[in-house]
């Protein structure tokens, strides 16, 4: 078995060994003066020596020692005498309120989302170590104070005062150990264990997923007491994984009654208007996944004189959902639809998703249609929206256009006959727009995706990596020019919107990407912090055994894409405008692009809407952008855990993996056909010493001079699956050549 141990041949950084008086404090000083803040920063006037020793619990503290505290405080900054004997916040003092966000060892980092005082804006979340904790648990609102910023800019704070407690209930995991009844929490950002005085007449069984009611405690402990509230089925069971993740992700999944019964009222005619345009006799159609339920979405591309006409209709929500009526009240609180494998969470009530926005073959629907006219080269002559109804002529998936098309499926092109003409007239628009998109320096990773099949039961089936096809490109190509055009109008008019937009990367980490990639031996160009250089750094790699590799860690090194009001561009896309106009049903902030886009629209008979303010865009932007992230992160780890539940039935299997990362302590991989991650310890490695070369990427033997570098293949089996940490490890088989 291979052993780590110190060495002068180790590649290290030197790591700064930096301290501070606060760090130091020790602990009963320390929350002597969380007291104090707390006191003062909750009151509304300064207080006094004799009135802040009663905000103490009786003959708890010798009153020498708040003294002390209380003129440390002073002389910190943080407090400041009022008059001869009174006592108040200093307005300086670098006091934070926000969200706690612990880790399961036990730190945490806080979500600043208020300020209340004068102090700096901090640039990075705060960090929380266990020590400064306290008795505050993940997701309360708490008081900090940042007693120190580091070199790196993040700074560490100590928590003062619990503001507003979380949720006191948890998902997790019902194990019985003979009279005992324990709750492992799933969500491991809870740092206890719940044992179980109560199940309220509900009858759990081993192994059950459960949502258990806890009491809080004051002080560090490990054990928490709590009551089972719901028995939610067998761990394994799709079902109750997805209850745990709505659970640790507090997310909303079903419709209050005020929503439900303003559904049923709504009107399920569509009757056009002199404000609508007819657009039935156009052949409109549809191309989705296979599974896909509501379809936002429908195309067309006539050929013309100078090149092409695109109709890029998309469904009417807001025709539907009047701002400030529970529908939309609902819409905005979720900001987006959540797809789990065979699930969904959506935005809006099935009624809207599935049925009236939907646009289904041979039905009426109302939309809102951008109609694009390009030349032969793709690029935009003239654009114009408009209020639309339209019948859409097809119903296509991806698969059965590039039988069409690529790979001329005489049968299927036989029986989709009458839309052969308006297919091959899309297909060559979109691979215009592809090329004009790719030589202005558009960035267009390629990373695999897990694809899920289940059995009738929910179980997991099979996993695979998702094929794209050039079906999947002329949608979202279709999509990005009609995002693009309905942006311009916005930016050209100085009218206030929501933007989508994607900050270049910070220099410093573009930089370290360039220096590991000239490791790997990639012929490069000279660095630019511009999309035309990692468009051209990944075009470089295709093909290569450092394709993976590459788009993965160059995605790492930028930024991630939001919400704004503010059109900063679109750096991923090399584009100066861009926005969400395409899909309503399922993200809200395209609801709010069709609203504002509709204002401009508005006949002049028709009374003007009043314009929001720029603060209300960008309010909601910011709200919406944490939706979006909040819902990346729920789908991620949903997928995790049908993965880790697949692999269950793979121990002892062999598969083929690349290594993805590298560490003084374990070798990441992925398994690319399964689009599944796991790692292999260094103990795993062999009887050898093991050294990390952290330039290189690599790990290599001192006695066997092996060496495993970030982008080899090995072969690899696996050895240990939990659910609970979300762990898969495996073993080094033979590494292939």
């Amino acid at each position: 078995m291979s052993k780590k141990r110190k060495s002068p041949r180790k590649f290290q950084t030197p790591r700064k060994n930096q301290t501070s008086r606060t760090t130091k404090r020790n602990e009963k000083n320390n929350h002597i003066e969380n007291i104090l803040l707390s006191l003062l920063h909750t009151a509304a006037i300064p207080l006094s020596f004799a009135k802040l020793q009663s905000g103490f619990p009786k003959n708890s503290y010798n009153p020498d020692d708040i003294k002390a505290a209380l003129n440390a405080l002073v002389h910190e900054g943080l407090a400041s005498k009022n008059g001869k004997n009174n006592f108040k916040i200093n307005k300086a003092a670098q006091l934070y309120e926000g969200t706690l966000t612990q880790h399961p060892k036990g730190f945490g980092f806080v979500n600043v989302t208020n300020n209340p005082s004068d102090s700096l804006a901090l640039k990075r979340d705060p960090f929380i170590s266990p020590s400064q904790m306290g008795d505050a648990l993940h997701g309360d609102t708490v008081l900090i104070r940042v007693f120190r910023i580091r070199s790196d800019d993040r700074p560490e704070g100590s928590v003062i005062k619990i503001l507003s407690p979380g949720s006191n209930r948890v998902g997790g995991i019902y194990v019985k150990k003979n009279r005992e009844q324990i709750v492992y929490p799933d969500d491991r950002r809870f740092p206890f264990i719940i044992r179980i005085s109560s199940t309220d007449g509900l009858k759990p069984k081993n192994g059950d997923g459960v949502i258990a009611q806890f009491e809080r405690s004051t002080g560090s402990t490990n054990f928490l007491q709590g009551k089972i509230i719901e028995i939610l089925g067998p761990a394994d069971d799709i079902d109750t994984q997805m209850r745990l993740v709505i659970e640790q992700f507090s997310l909303p999944y079903q419709f209050n009654e005020e929503v439900v019964l303003e559904t049923e009222r709504l009107d399920e005619k569509f009757e056009p208007d002199c404000h609508r345009e007819d657009l039935r006799t156009t052949a409109h159609v549809t191309i989705d996944g296979e599974s896909a339920k509501d379809f936002d979405d429908a195309i067309c591309v006539l050929k013309t004189r100078k090149g092409f006409r695109l109709f890029v209709s998309i469904a009417d929500v807001s025709y539907f959902v009047t701002p400030g009526s529970a529908i939309d009240r609902e819409a905005y609180s979720r900001g987006t639809s959540i797809y789990f494998p065979g699930r969904v969470i959506p935005m809006l009530p099935e009624k809207l998703s599935n049925n009236l926005c939907s646009l289904v073959p041979e039905e009426d629907r109302f939309t809102v249609s951008a109609i694009l006219d390009f030349d032969r080269n793709g690029m935009l002559l003239k654009k114009r929206f408009c209020r639309s109804i339209i019948r859409s002529k097809q119903r296509f998936t991806y698969t059965t256009v590039q039988k069409i098309l690529i790979e001329k499926d005489a049968g299927i092109r036989k029986k989709y006959k009458p839309f052969l003409t308006e297919l091959k007239w899309a297909e060559e628009l979109a691979s215009v727009l592809q090329t004009k998109r790719k030589k202005r320096g558009s960035v267009d990773f390629n990373l695999p995706e897990p694809e899920f099949a289940l059995k009738d039961s929910g179980a997991i089936e099979s996993i695979k990596r998702t094929e794209r096809n050039f079906a999947h490109q002329i949608i979202e190509e279709f999509m990005l020019v009609a995002n693009e055009a309905v942006a311009e109008v916005f930016s050209k008019s100085a009218t206030p919107a929501i933007f989508r937009v994607h900050e270049p990367p910070e220099s410093i980490k573009a930089e370290e990407f360039f220096d590991f990639a000239k490791t790997l031996g990639i012929p490069l160009a000279p660095f630019e912090n511009e999309p035309a250089w990692f468009a051209g750094v990944l075009e470089n790699c295709k093909g290569t055994k450092y394709e993976y590799i590459i788009n993965n860690l160059l995605l790492r090194s930028m930024k991630q894409a939001q919400y704004s009001a503010k059109n900063v561009g679109h750096f991923g896309l090399a584009a100066d405008d861009y926005t969400h106009f395409t899909s309503p049903i399922r993200r809200y902030p395209d609801l709010v692009v069709h609203r504002e886009l509709l204002k401009q629209l508005t006949n002049s008979s028709q009374p003007k809407q009043p314009k929001k303010e720029q603060s209300y865009f960008q309010e909601a932007a910011e709200f919406l952008s944490g939706r979006e992230r909040t819902a990346v992160m729920a789908e991620r780890d949903m997928n995790d855990r049908l993965k880790i539940g697949y692999m269950k039935n793979h121990l002892g299997d062999s598969f083929e993996a690349i290594i993805s990362g590298v560490t003084e302590n374990a070798l990441y991989l992925e398994i690319q056909e399964l689009c599944i991650s796991g790692s292999i310890p260094v103990e795993f490695l062999g009887d050898d010493y093991f050294f990390w070369d952290k330039k290189n990427y690599r790990l290599f033997g001192e006695i066997s001079n092996k060496t495993y570098q970030i982008g080899d293949t090995v072969q690899v089996t696996v050895v240990y699956v939990d659910i609970l940490s979300k762990k898969i490890q495996f073993k080094l088989a033979t590494q292939t050549t």
